[in-house]
């Protein structure tokens, strides 16, 4: 079964499908080392995240279906360009198949 975002107050529930990943990206870093301020469009782009919702996994070649490499809660390193950004209830997510994930981060 998909698992599903949940936050509080919530106007919108977002399940994502087959092997998606719905992901809240790690924030930027918004001051240098030197103490200098940066704008939102000098700012890098993070590649990390927390994986907040996930997809039910793709169908294998006997239809099957395919366990997910993540689950939400998982702390996850991707590509810089991959997936597509969606905003829901005002905050900026990404969404990713889970083959765009390069790893999981483990403590």
């Amino acid at each position: 079964m998909a698992k599903t975002a949940k936050k509080k107050a919530a106007r919108i529930a977002f399940t994502p499908i087959e092997d998606r990943v719905l992901i809240a990206p790690a924030a930027g870093e918004e001051v240098t080392a030197s103490g200098i301020v940066l704008p939102d469009s000098a700012q890098e782009k993070p590649n990390r995240g927390t994986v907040v919702a996930a997809g039910p996994g793709r169908l294998g070649q006997d239809g099957k279906r395919l366990e997910m490499p993540v689950a939400p809660g998982d702390e996850v390193i991707f590509g810089k360009y991959a997936g597509n950004k969606v905003e829901i209830d005002g905050t900026e997510y990404k969404v990713l198949r889970a083959e765009e994930i390069l790893a999981r981060i483990e403590d």
